[in-house]
């Protein structure tokens, strides 16, 4: 599994402490076993105890969320913050409300949006927070309630150049904006505590399809340089329905590229010869929607229940939109049967590691997800920065940042796997290029 005994050492401490925290392990063993191909070229690694450090979170906040909901009943939820490392700057990461909010969900996201930001030109930590709070079905007052009730708390850890959070999973702009404003409204100031704010009150123009606009800027440069080709008349599965896999079809069509299907936990529809994703987006009025609809507008489309069967469909270019873990070892194979050249990850980390070993073997470009999703924090820097220059960016600037960052990103990636021997390995390029930047910070601050 790893060679080097130093890091063999390490990751047994973690498992052996934390036995129940298995996503956690995963996530942390992923990035090991890159660091162990360049252990021997670092000893600074393991004379300033470099992997032990990064392997604990600075700090690890969790706490108890009461709320009466409109009916007067009394309800209890768990709330965390997850600050996992500052070495690059603030601590940055989103919020998110889902019934499978744990300590070690967290933690691996936050550890994972630790290496993102380093991907990116701005200097920013990593963290990670949320409860376990379901807002589906919930009334708006309730949500607002919730919101209060768990930054009632979190403000205290929180706050410009400290810990700015965003949304997530299940906390989108009206989520930010209720938080945000109760935020202000105990600390008695108003500051850059937050991003993916709305427009009407510091929010950046962009930022809700920066995800999806990034994961396509990366893959056309991906295709440019490894394949000399783009999206240009390639057939494009994306799962999801969201913001990101919405704003990622819009673009890719935009590249010339042919979305052929498109998903949610309802079903996918398909369409041949490219999804008219305009009619889409302007007619799905909610994600969790069934998208059987589109049907009755594209005579050629079908509609299938059984989501996952997205990826049987013949495709140049698969996408993985929806949540952590969605692809796996049946999805692949079935991927690279039909004929798949790139696999891009626009939710986290949503390839099973089994299945990226797969795609490798089997010579596919693979861009992971905190390089491929890292669009959505790079624009959040910005909002930041907005925040603080009290002038607001327009859309055109906010896009040309967010295109050459997304190819800068790619560059980094691509060359620094070329210079270990590793061309293409584009997942391998992002752990070393993140990893070795954070360390260095790490080592230059002193423990």
């Amino acid at each position: 599994m790893l060679k080097n005994n130093y890091l063999k050492n390490q990751f047994e401490i973690i498992k052996n402490k934390y036995p129940h925290e298995k996503l956690f392990h995963e996530t942390i063993l992923k990035m090991l076993k890159t660091v162990d191909e360049i252990m021997d070229e670092h000893p600074e690694y393991e004379k300033h105890n470099v992997v032990a450090r990064l392997l604990e979170p600075e700090r690890t906040i969790q706490f108890k969320v009461s709320f009466v909901d409109e009916f007067g009943k009394t309800h209890v939820n768990t709330g965390y913050r997850v600050q996992y490392n500052s070495s690059l700057g603030l601590y940055k990461g989103g919020i998110r409300f889902h019934p499978s909010v744990n300590l070690d969900v967290l933690k691996s996201l936050a550890f994972e949006q630790t290496f993102k930001n380093a991907l990116t030109p701005i200097l920013m930590g990593g963290a990670k927070g949320g409860a376990d709070f379901d807002p589906v079905g919930k009334s708006d007052a309730d949500i607002m309630r919730f919101s209060q009730a768990y930054i009632s708390e979190l403000y205290r850890h929180i706050g410009d150049n400290k810990d700015v959070p965003a949304g997530d999973l299940g906390v989108g702009a009206k989520e930010v904006g209720y938080m945000y404003g109760y935020y202000k409204k105990l600390v008695n100031q108003s500051d850059a505590a937050f991003t993916g704010k709305h427009l009407s009150f510091g929010g950046v123009d962009g930022r809700t399809t920066a995800t999806g606009y990034g994961l396509a800027y990366i893959t056309n440069a991906a295709l440019n340089e490894i394949a000399n080709t783009s999206y240009k008349d390639k057939k494009v599965v994306i799962s999801g329905s969201g913001e990101v896999a919405l704003a990622a079809a819009l673009k890719i069509s935009e590249l010339g590229g042919k979305v052929v299907a498109l998903s949610n936990v309802l079903g996918y529809i398909y369409s041949p010869n490219g999804l008219d994703v305009n009619y889409i987006v302007s007619n799905l009025k909610d994600p969790n929607d069934s998208l059987e609809f589109y049907v009755r507008h594209d005579k050629e489309a079908t509609f299938d229940d059984k989501f996952t069967k997205i990826w049987e469909l013949p495709c140049d270019i698969a996408h993985p939109c929806a949540t952590q873990n969605e692809l796996g070892v049946d999805g692949v194979k079935a991927l690279i049967k039909n004929g798949v050249k790139l696999v891009g990850e626009g939710a986290n980390v949503p390839t099973e590691p089994e299945a990226i070993a797969i795609l490798k073997e089997a010579g596919v470009i693979f861009i992971p997800s905190k390089a491929a999703n890292a669009g959505g924090v790079l624009t959040s820097g910005l909002e930041i920065s907005q925040n603080h220059r009290f002038v607001p960016y327009d859309k055109e600037e906010v896009d040309g940042f967010l295109k050459q960052s997304m190819e800068n990103i790619f560059s980094n990636i691509y060359e620094t796997a070329k210079t270990y021997g590793k061309e293409n390995d584009l997942e391998f390029g992002a752990n070393v290029y993140s990893f070795t930047k954070v360390a260095e910070a790490l080592i230059r601050q002193g423990v």
